[in-house]
Parts: structure tokens; sequence; C-alpha cells
């Protein structure tokens, strides 16, 4: 499509930049095979172990180390050219995926060995995504942003939607070894996109912050911006009460409905399915409603339809629930993670997305083992739809509470240059109410 015609979409627009392209096409093979991965090692060890807390202590742990390492990981990125560094952290995504498949073939995977990797592969994402969050901002303008922060998530999720089933029918003729193998073989398309982006999208404005002072500066932005900080915490309490529903997915299959692989590709494909349909309708819907509405209705529209989705009868209708439920929570994360972009400059826009990841990965982290220990002793469907519920309560608290909190979503950056041109200092003038 070209410039003129994907402009009447403005979900595709940064499909009009071929620098995104590459890096869009290579990162959506790559999630193909990290897909494929998950189910596979996600009905390992909901298998081998049978309990719940197991799988999602697994899940947890990949996510534990951004609670240390994200802000590291955004100063790191402000400072350094981030085609480069998200090289280096694929090729360790690589080498790690490799030792997975390696232990496969040859009969030693485990689940202490699953656990390690999945610990060291979460250590090099806490580093590495901030870096390429960064890397999308910067090659489309930033009229294009939400079109690109979408269309990132689309692929993500076009990933859960292909993955999984070439997953299902992997495992069932070959077993996980050669599953976990396409995954290694995966990263190669990174390392190829990120060659052909051109030298003229690569990092232009490097933040000369020392790393301390950086790590400090990103966190004093995202405290006192009203916006930022309701985007922050929004994802952490979304992702603590909601988010878990990803983990717990071969859970839910196996020991809910009594089926095991096909089962849980069927469910996570459905996740994708919303996802790429809500990447597709939010461009329009956020042009015509506006971002605060869209935001806002997506906060309180996720709480219910989760808890539709863990209380389905049966299978079938979890999977029509885990569309909407996907596309609730693709949204949701896209709004947030926008909203946070674009109230500052680029040179900060890595470290508050490696706090925004933070805030997520910590979330997620105590969601998921906290739902799986709990889900263990009462059971999956009470507890996971209980914390849905929870979190629809808590939206509409502040809602009624403190009605003037959501306008911070709607309102442009109020970071301005602080000095003369290329200055590192920002003013912060805080805007709404939290």
């Amino acid at each position: 499509m070209t410039a003129l015609h994907l402009s009447r979409f403005s979900s595709l627009r940064a499909f009009g930049h071929r620098n995104f392209v590459y890096v869009w096409s290579g990162a959506l093979v790559s999630n193909i095979g990290t897909w494929m991965e998950i189910l596979a090692l996600g009905v390992f060890v909901t298998t081998v172990t049978g309990r719940a807390e197991a799988t999602g202590g697994i899940a947890a742990i990949t996510y534990l180390p951004a609670l240390v390492l994200s802000p590291v990981a955004g100063a790191l990125a402000d400072r350094f050219d981030r085609r480069s560094y998200v090289a280096v952290g694929t090729l360790l995504h690589a080498l790690l995926a490799g030792i997975l498949t390696v232990l496969a073939f040859t009969g030693h995977l485990t689940v202490p060995a699953v656990g390690v990797i999945s610990f060291l592969n979460g250590c090099v994402s806490a580093l590495t995504n901030p870096a390429f969050s960064a890397l999308v901002s910067e090659l489309v303008p930033p009229e294009d942003l939400h079109s690109a922060v979408s269309l990132n998530s689309a692929q993500f999720n076009l990933g859960r939607i292909i993955g999984p089933a070439i997953a299902a029918v992997v495992l069932s003729a070959h077993g996980i070894a050669w599953a976990l193998l396409v995954n290694t073989l995966s990263f190669v398309a990174v390392l190829v996109a990120l060659w052909r982006v051109s030298p003229s999208a690569r990092a232009s404005s490097l933040s000369q912050d020392e790393l301390w002072p950086g790590i400090v500066r990103g966190a004093r932005v995202a405290r006192e911006d009203a916006g930022i900080f309701l985007a922050m915490m929004g994802t952490l309490v979304m992702c603590t009460l909601v988010a878990p529903f990803i983990g717990l997915v071969p859970v839910y299959a196996i020991r809910v409905f009594n089926q095991g692989a096909a089962a849980t590709s069927l469910l996570v494909t459905a996740q994708g399915v919303g996802a790429v349909l809500a990447a597709v309708m939010l461009g329009p819907l956020v042009t015509r409603l506006g971002r605060q509405r869209v935001l806002e209705a997506c906060l309180l529209g996720i709480g219910p339809i989760a808890a539709l989705y863990w209380m389905a009868p049966t299978l079938h209708l979890a999977a029509l629930a885990m569309v909407g439920l996907g596309w609730f929570y693709m949204a949701t994360l896209t709004g947030l993670n926008t909203l946070c972009q674009l109230r500052v400059p680029r040179e900060l826009q890595a470290r508050i997305h490696s706090l925004y990841s933070m805030m997520l990965g910590v979330g997620y982290a105590a969601g998921v083992w906290a739902q799986g220990a709990l889900a263990d002793r009462i059971g999956v469907r009470f507890v996971t739809a209980s914390c849905a519920v929870l979190f629809l309560a808590l939206v509409l608290t502040l809602r009624l509470l403190r009605p003037r909190a959501f306008d911070a979503t709607e309102a442009p950056s109020k970071l301005v240059p602080a000095g003369a041109p290329g200055s590192a200092a920002v003013r912060l003038e805080s805007s709404g109410e939290f």
C-alpha cells in the first residue's frame, strides 16, 4: 500500500516507513518462534509437575528481573546506539534458546533447567526491551507513534496466533525439541532486519546523562508527571490482577477442561486474534473518540471480560471470551504505553519505557505466581475471576473519588526543554491530578 492509501487508515500509517517495516517483519518472525517456545514449555511444566503454582512460578521468574534491571536498561539504552544494543540482546536470546534446544534433544530438559533459562531470558529481555521500544519510536514521526505502538503489539500478537498453532502441530508430530529449535533459528530474522535499517534512522539524540543521574531523572519525571504516573500505576495493578491469565492458560486448559496442547494453543491463538483486531481498530477509535475516552473504556471493560473468560462453561466459549479479553488487554497496554512515550522527549523515552516495563514485569510476576499458588488451594476459576472483579472495583473507585484523574491521559506532554538546544535538563509542569 502507498503512503497515500495508508494515510486513510490511521492504524496502519507506520507501515509507510520502510525501516519500521524491516524491524516489524523481523520481530514477527522471532515472536512466532518465541510463542512456540512459550507454549511448549508451559505444557511441559504443567504436565510434568501437575501444579498451577509451578507453571505460574516459571512465568513469574521470566519477569522478575525487570524489578532490578529495567531502570538500568532504560538509562543504558538512552546512552548507546539502540540498533546495536538490540542486536546484542538478540544474540543472547538465541544463545539461551539454543541451550534449551540441546537439552531437549539430549533428553536432559528438566523443570529446574527451564526455570534457570527462563530467569536468564528475563534478564536479557529486561535489558533489551526499553531499547527496542525506543528504537521503534525512532523509526516513525511523532504523529505516527500510536500506529507504530499498535502495530508493534499486533506483530507480537500475530506471533501469538501463528506460533502456538505451529507449536501444537510440531509437539504432536515431533516433540518439544523441534519446537525449541524453530525458536532458536527465528532470531536470525531480527538480526537481518536490524542490519537493513538505514543509518539515517539510527539514534540521533543520545542522552549525555551519567548512568545513576539518568536513572534518577527518569524516575523523577515518571513520579511528577500526572499522566505518566497514572499509566505506571494502572499498568502495575492491571498486570497484578488481570494479566496472569496469560501464564495460566496451560493450567486452565489442562486442569479445568481436561485437555492439552491443542486446547492451550486454541486459547493463546484466540487472545492473539483479539489483539490483532484491536491493533487495526484502535487508530480510528482514538481519532474519533480521543485517547482519554478509549483508555478509560478499556480500563473499565477489561475486568468484566476477564471474569467472563474465567467463568466460561466450555472451552469454545472460553476461546470466544478470550478474543474479547485479548482485544481489551492489547488496547489497554497500547494506550498506557503510548501515553508514557508521548509525554517525554526522545532522549527520555527508553528510561520511561524501562519504568513502564518494570511495573508490567513486577505486577505480572507477583500476580501470576500468587494466583497460581492460590489456584492450587482454592481453585483456578474462583481466584482469577475474583481478581478480575477486584480490578474493576478499583477502577470504579478511582473514577468516583478522583473524576479528573483521567484528564492527564488526553493532555499533551508538559515536558519542555529548560536550557539551550541540546541541553540535558528539562522542566516539568505537572498537569491533571491523580
